[in-house]
């Protein structure tokens, strides 16, 4: 492994754009393409010089910064292919000067495996079949066979599944492709096993583009999400898409109006269904939306009504992942809220405990911060700090938006409270784990 020197991995990214003939402007207007066709919005939507800036900074040659992730999936396309286009990966390649390069910022080997992993399946993609030319840009056939979409289904679930384990930008880079297949496919079929594979595809984009603090996309994403819904005949799929979209808008920029309808219009739509389970999680939404707008009445109503539809969840034909346990969280975080600080820690540990899943690990780290700030109210400073210390490692792993949202809403509370030791030892764990 190359010994950490950025301005060895400067030079080595500058060595490539050179032997490729590239000036920056050549280099941002081959990134701007190339996310263009992996349906890459926030660097597709950003301007040239901005790019250029950017180039700039990793190619400096006194104090040169890292290639963030989604540059450095889109480097990895450009260089793993050669100038004829040419997929070249073995030694004396482009791909391994810029692996070295990476390598010289202080990119892991785990990191460069995963790198090289979703650079090779969409690069080999291009070269086998009808599936993967369309996830890569190419022509979409007419009328996808049923097979095609079972394995973007496949995908989508499979990408679903290791949120929580994998950190979200590379989810959002690996489900960037089929993003781009879906919106063309829902344009020309009322097909439901396309819709459904639509909705799905792009509720999880906009929750991905939210994570990744790419707001513009995710409300467009949601907006595709809730027109796919709106043509299946299951409401139930309408409730998932405003559900979702209520927690976004609230944490996107605190937006309580635009939450408080998405949230009214879940529960509507999930009574419409015969999903518990939905129906449930709708009210607890709408129970934290009304909590953060100070109506504490409203939020126990819409809680006492979750709590009645959890009880039915044994007649639920499908169900959504949707219990008690998590109704607990926004149990006690609406007690919270409420001032309640021991119903708040009873309901927040006893939620913390279920979430044992890499799953839950986003779900975990709010949690956990949320009974950090519970403990700190009932006056156990310490016992705060160790809630929020595992917090801050989650948030880390991660890279959910919401749990370090919290992080600095707790950071703020530590002042307050004048317990300087703690909050000392808090930003110092920060500083490590976050800022780096």
């Amino acid at each position: 492994m190359a010994s950490k020197d950025p301005v060895a991995g400067a030079a080595l990214l500058r060595q490539l754009r050179e032997s490729r003939g590239w000036s920056w402007a050549d280099l941002a207007r081959a990134l701007r393409e190339t996310a263009a066709r992996l349906s890459l919005a926030s660097v597709r939507n950003t301007r040239p010089a901005s790019i250029q800036r950017t180039v700039a900074r990793w190619e400096s040659p006194t104090a040169p910064t890292s290639p963030g992730e989604r540059y450095q999936f889109l480097l990895g396309h450009l260089y793993a292919r050669s100038a004829t286009g040419a997929l070249a990966l073995g030694t004396g390649s482009d791909w391994t000067l810029f692996v070295d390069a990476l390598r010289h910022f202080g990119v892991t080997e785990h990191r460069i495996g995963h790198l090289s992993e979703m650079v090779t399946r969409s690069s080999d993609l291009d070269d086998t079949d009808a599936l993967t030319q369309a996830l890569v840009g190419g022509q979409l056939p007419a009328a996808p066979e049923e097979g095609v979409v079972r394995r973007l289904a496949h995908e989508v679930a499979s990408i679903n599944s290791q949120v929580g384990s994998t950190p979200l930008v590379r989810l959002q880079l690996r489900l960037a492709p089929v993003i781009n297949l879906c919106q063309r496919m829902v344009q020309s079929t009322r097909r439901e096993d396309v819709l459904l594979l639509a909705k799905g595809s792009f509720a999880l984009a906009g929750r991905l583009a939210f994570e990744t603090r790419d707001d513009e996309t995710a409300e467009s994403l949601y907006r595709d999400a809730a027109k796919a819904a709106g043509r299946l005949p299951d409401h139930r799929h309408r409730a998932a898409v405003h559900t979702s979209h209520a927690m976004v808008a609230l944490h996107r920029s605190n937006d309580l109006d635009t939450a408080s309808k998405l949230s009214r219009a879940a529960v509507a739509e999930a009574h419409r269904s015969d999903s518990y389970a939905l129906r449930a999680r709708a009210h607890a939404v709408y129970a934290e939306v009304s909590a953060r707008t100070g109506q504490p009445d409203r939020a126990s109503t819409a809680l006492a009504r979750a709590w009645r539809t959890i009880e039915q969840l044994q007649h639920d034909q499908q169900p959504c992942g949707f219990d008690a346990d998590r109704l607990d969280g926004f149990d006690g975080l609406c007690a919270l809220y409420a001032g309640n600080v021991h119903r708040a820690n009873d309901r927040l540990e006893r939620s913390l405990t279920t979430l044992t899943k890499p799953r839950d690990a986003v779900q975990r780290g709010i949690v956990s911060t949320d009974l950090a700030l519970a403990r700190l109210r009932i006056g156990d400073p310490a016992a705060s700090l160790v809630l929020l210390h595992d917090a801050v490692d989650l948030a880390a792993a991660t890279g959910g938006r919401v749990p370090i949202q919290r992080l600095r809403h707790a950071r703020r509370a530590l002042r307050h409270s004048r317990a300087e030791t703690y909050l000392a030892e808090l930003d110092e764990h920060l500083h490590d784990v976050l800022m780096r």
